[in-house]
Protein backbone atom coordinates (compact mmCIF):
# COMPACT_ATOMS: atom_id res chain seq x y z
CA UNK A 1 0.00 0.00 0.00
CA UNK A 2 1.41 3.39 -1.00
CA UNK A 3 2.16 5.94 1.69
CA UNK A 4 1.85 8.75 -0.85
CA UNK A 5 -0.93 11.13 0.21
CA UNK A 6 -3.95 11.32 -2.04
CA UNK A 7 -4.34 14.66 -3.86
CA UNK A 8 -7.46 15.81 -5.64
CA UNK A 9 -6.87 18.43 -8.30
CA UNK A 10 -9.53 20.87 -9.33
CA UNK A 11 -11.51 19.36 -12.17
CA UNK A 12 -11.77 21.06 -15.55
CA UNK A 13 -14.96 21.53 -17.53
CA UNK A 14 -15.71 18.76 -19.97
CA UNK A 15 -18.30 19.09 -22.69
CA UNK A 16 -20.99 16.46 -22.01
CA UNK A 17 -21.35 13.67 -24.58
CA UNK A 18 -23.83 14.63 -27.28
CA UNK A 19 -23.67 18.35 -26.50
CA UNK A 20 -23.17 21.04 -29.13
CA UNK A 21 -20.75 23.91 -28.69
CA UNK A 22 -22.11 27.18 -30.09
CA UNK A 23 -19.85 30.17 -30.67
CA UNK A 24 -22.13 33.19 -30.87
CA UNK A 25 -20.44 35.98 -32.82
CA UNK A 26 -22.00 39.42 -32.86
CA UNK A 27 -21.82 40.92 -36.34
CA UNK A 28 -19.34 43.71 -37.03
CA UNK A 29 -20.25 47.36 -36.67
CA UNK A 30 -22.87 48.40 -39.20
CA UNK A 31 -23.14 51.67 -41.09
CA UNK A 32 -24.46 54.72 -39.22
CA UNK A 33 -28.18 55.48 -39.21
CA UNK A 34 -29.11 58.75 -40.93
CA UNK A 35 -32.56 60.38 -40.68
CA UNK A 36 -32.56 61.19 -44.41
CA UNK A 37 -31.51 57.69 -45.48
CA UNK A 38 -33.32 54.90 -43.60
CA UNK A 39 -31.94 51.40 -43.84
CA UNK A 40 -33.57 49.10 -46.40
CA UNK A 41 -35.92 46.53 -44.88
CA UNK A 42 -35.84 42.75 -45.19
CA UNK A 43 -39.06 41.17 -43.92
CA UNK A 44 -39.59 44.34 -41.90
CA UNK A 45 -36.10 44.34 -40.33
CA UNK A 46 -33.56 47.11 -40.91
CA UNK A 47 -30.75 45.75 -43.07
CA UNK A 48 -27.67 48.01 -43.01
CA UNK A 49 -24.34 46.94 -44.45
CA UNK A 50 -21.18 46.70 -42.42
CA UNK A 51 -19.22 49.89 -41.85
CA UNK A 52 -15.49 49.82 -42.68
CA UNK A 53 -14.82 49.21 -38.97
CA UNK A 54 -17.17 46.23 -39.11
CA UNK A 55 -15.33 44.70 -42.04
CA UNK A 56 -12.08 44.94 -40.09
CA UNK A 57 -13.75 43.29 -37.11
CA UNK A 58 -14.94 40.48 -39.41
CA UNK A 59 -11.38 39.86 -40.56
CA UNK A 60 -10.18 39.71 -36.97
CA UNK A 61 -12.91 37.23 -36.07
CA UNK A 62 -11.79 35.08 -39.00
CA UNK A 63 -8.16 35.12 -37.86
CA UNK A 64 -9.22 34.22 -34.30
CA UNK A 65 -11.44 31.28 -35.19
CA UNK A 66 -9.80 29.90 -38.34
CA UNK A 67 -7.72 27.38 -36.36
CA UNK A 68 -10.71 26.04 -34.43
CA UNK A 69 -12.60 22.91 -35.42
CA UNK A 70 -15.86 24.28 -36.79
CA UNK A 71 -18.50 22.02 -38.33
CA UNK A 72 -20.82 24.70 -39.69
CA UNK A 73 -21.29 28.45 -39.90
CA UNK A 74 -24.76 29.97 -39.54
CA UNK A 75 -25.94 33.48 -40.37
CA UNK A 76 -29.28 35.26 -40.26
CA UNK A 77 -31.39 36.79 -43.02
CA UNK A 78 -29.66 40.16 -42.51
CA UNK A 79 -26.58 41.05 -44.53
CA UNK A 80 -24.49 42.38 -41.66
CA UNK A 81 -24.22 38.79 -40.40
CA UNK A 82 -23.53 37.42 -43.87
CA UNK A 83 -20.76 39.97 -44.41
CA UNK A 84 -19.25 39.28 -40.99
CA UNK A 85 -19.21 35.52 -41.56
CA UNK A 86 -17.71 35.70 -45.07
CA UNK A 87 -13.99 35.92 -44.16
CA UNK A 88 -14.22 33.07 -41.65
CA UNK A 89 -16.27 30.87 -43.96
CA UNK A 90 -13.73 31.40 -46.73
CA UNK A 91 -10.85 30.37 -44.46
CA UNK A 92 -12.73 27.29 -43.28
CA UNK A 93 -14.01 26.29 -46.72
CA UNK A 94 -17.62 26.30 -45.47
CA UNK A 95 -20.78 27.76 -46.98
CA UNK A 96 -22.80 29.68 -44.36
CA UNK A 97 -26.32 28.44 -43.72
CA UNK A 98 -29.14 30.92 -43.11
CA UNK A 99 -31.08 30.47 -39.85
CA UNK A 100 -34.03 32.94 -39.89
CA UNK A 101 -34.95 32.17 -36.27
CA UNK A 102 -31.83 33.98 -35.03
CA UNK A 103 -32.47 37.31 -36.78
CA UNK A 104 -32.53 40.36 -34.51
CA UNK A 105 -35.56 41.23 -32.40
CA UNK A 106 -38.10 43.14 -34.49
CA UNK A 107 -38.21 46.78 -33.38
CA UNK A 108 -41.66 47.61 -34.73
CA UNK A 109 -42.13 51.26 -35.63
CA UNK A 110 -38.46 51.93 -34.84
CA UNK A 111 -36.96 49.78 -37.59
CA UNK A 112 -34.85 51.19 -40.41
CA UNK A 113 -32.43 52.96 -38.05
CA UNK A 114 -34.97 54.96 -36.04
CA UNK A 115 -34.20 52.87 -32.93
CA UNK A 116 -30.74 54.42 -32.62
CA UNK A 117 -32.13 57.93 -32.78
CA UNK A 118 -34.87 57.27 -30.22
CA UNK A 119 -32.39 55.76 -27.78
CA UNK A 120 -29.88 58.58 -28.28
CA UNK A 121 -32.58 61.22 -27.72
CA UNK A 122 -34.00 59.49 -24.63
CA UNK A 123 -37.49 58.82 -25.96
CA UNK A 124 -39.86 57.80 -23.11
CA UNK A 125 -40.48 54.38 -24.70
CA UNK A 126 -36.72 53.83 -24.93
CA UNK A 127 -36.34 54.65 -21.25
CA UNK A 128 -39.20 52.30 -20.41
CA UNK A 129 -37.62 49.56 -22.54
CA UNK A 130 -34.41 49.83 -20.51
CA UNK A 131 -36.11 50.12 -17.13
CA UNK A 132 -38.49 47.21 -17.72
CA UNK A 133 -36.04 45.16 -19.85
CA UNK A 134 -38.69 44.60 -22.52
CA UNK A 135 -38.22 45.16 -26.24
CA UNK A 136 -41.99 45.36 -26.68
CA UNK A 137 -42.07 48.66 -24.81
CA UNK A 138 -41.31 49.98 -28.31
CA UNK A 139 -44.48 50.56 -30.36
CA UNK A 140 -45.21 47.55 -32.53
CA UNK A 141 -42.10 45.63 -31.44
CA UNK A 142 -41.90 41.84 -31.23
CA UNK A 143 -43.60 40.48 -28.09
CA UNK A 144 -41.13 39.25 -25.48
CA UNK A 145 -42.56 35.73 -25.35
CA UNK A 146 -42.45 35.36 -29.14
CA UNK A 147 -38.83 36.53 -29.31
CA UNK A 148 -37.75 34.29 -26.45
CA UNK A 149 -39.48 31.29 -28.00
CA UNK A 150 -38.00 31.66 -31.45
CA UNK A 151 -34.45 32.10 -30.11
CA UNK A 152 -34.76 29.02 -27.92
CA UNK A 153 -36.34 26.95 -30.70
CA UNK A 154 -33.69 27.95 -33.24
CA UNK A 155 -30.73 27.21 -30.96
CA UNK A 156 -32.24 23.92 -29.80
CA UNK A 157 -32.74 22.92 -33.43
CA UNK A 158 -29.12 23.72 -34.32
CA UNK A 159 -27.83 21.89 -31.25
CA UNK A 160 -29.85 18.80 -32.16
CA UNK A 161 -28.33 18.91 -35.66
CA UNK A 162 -24.75 19.00 -34.33
CA UNK A 163 -24.32 16.57 -31.41
CA UNK A 164 -20.67 16.48 -30.33
CA UNK A 165 -20.06 19.31 -32.80
CA UNK A 166 -19.02 22.94 -32.77
CA UNK A 167 -20.74 25.64 -34.78
CA UNK A 168 -20.32 29.37 -35.29
CA UNK A 169 -23.49 31.45 -35.31
CA UNK A 170 -23.08 35.03 -36.49
CA UNK A 171 -26.03 36.89 -35.05
CA UNK A 172 -27.19 40.01 -33.20
CA UNK A 173 -26.84 41.66 -29.79
CA UNK A 174 -30.47 41.12 -28.81
CA UNK A 175 -30.32 37.44 -29.74
CA UNK A 176 -27.08 36.90 -27.80
CA UNK A 177 -28.56 38.61 -24.74
CA UNK A 178 -31.69 36.47 -24.94
CA UNK A 179 -29.79 33.21 -25.39
CA UNK A 180 -27.47 33.90 -22.47
CA UNK A 181 -30.33 35.03 -20.25
CA UNK A 182 -32.07 31.73 -20.95
CA UNK A 183 -28.89 29.77 -20.25
CA UNK A 184 -28.32 31.47 -16.89
CA UNK A 185 -31.83 32.36 -15.73
CA UNK A 186 -30.78 36.01 -15.51
CA UNK A 187 -32.68 39.24 -16.08
CA UNK A 188 -33.67 39.67 -19.76
CA UNK A 189 -31.11 42.40 -20.48
CA UNK A 190 -28.33 41.20 -18.18
CA UNK A 191 -26.15 40.25 -21.15
CA UNK A 192 -27.21 43.03 -23.49
CA UNK A 193 -24.20 44.89 -24.83
CA UNK A 194 -22.01 42.27 -26.52
CA UNK A 195 -19.44 44.19 -28.55
CA UNK A 196 -19.38 44.07 -32.33
CA UNK A 197 -17.17 41.17 -33.38
CA UNK A 198 -17.19 39.58 -29.93
CA UNK A 199 -17.49 35.83 -29.29
CA UNK A 200 -19.71 34.24 -26.66
CA UNK A 201 -19.73 30.50 -26.01
CA UNK A 202 -22.60 28.20 -25.06
CA UNK A 203 -22.64 24.45 -24.56
CA UNK A 204 -26.09 23.08 -25.31
CA UNK A 205 -27.65 19.77 -24.35
CA UNK A 206 -31.29 18.87 -24.47
CA UNK A 207 -31.68 19.44 -20.74
CA UNK A 208 -29.13 22.13 -19.96
CA UNK A 209 -27.49 25.19 -21.48
CA UNK A 210 -24.08 26.16 -20.08
CA UNK A 211 -22.47 29.57 -20.55
CA UNK A 212 -18.71 29.23 -21.00
CA UNK A 213 -17.75 32.77 -22.00
CA UNK A 214 -19.32 36.14 -22.80
CA UNK A 215 -18.09 39.02 -24.97
CA UNK A 216 -14.61 37.69 -25.70
CA UNK A 217 -12.83 40.48 -27.64
CA UNK A 218 -9.20 39.37 -27.29
CA UNK A 219 -8.89 39.30 -31.09
CA UNK A 220 -10.02 42.92 -31.37
CA UNK A 221 -7.68 44.48 -28.82
CA UNK A 222 -3.90 44.28 -28.29
CA UNK A 223 -4.33 43.97 -24.52
CA UNK A 224 -6.89 43.96 -21.75
CA UNK A 225 -9.40 46.78 -22.03
CA UNK A 226 -12.78 47.75 -20.59
CA UNK A 227 -13.76 49.74 -23.67
CA UNK A 228 -15.18 48.66 -27.01
CA UNK A 229 -12.70 50.50 -29.24
CA UNK A 230 -11.02 48.95 -32.24
CA UNK A 231 -7.29 49.56 -32.50
CA UNK A 232 -6.01 51.48 -35.52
Amino acid sequence: MSDKPVAYRQSRFRTPPGAAEVLLVRHGESEPARPDRPFPLVDGHGDPELAPEGREQAERVARRLAAERVDAVYVTTLRRTVQTAAPLAARLGLTPVVEPGLREVHLGEWEGGLFRRMVAEGHPAARRMTAEERWDAIPGAEPAAAFSGRVRDALARLAAAHPDGRIVVVTHAGVIAEALAQATGSRPFAFLGADNGSVSHLVLTGARWVLRRFNDTAHLEPGFTTTATLPA
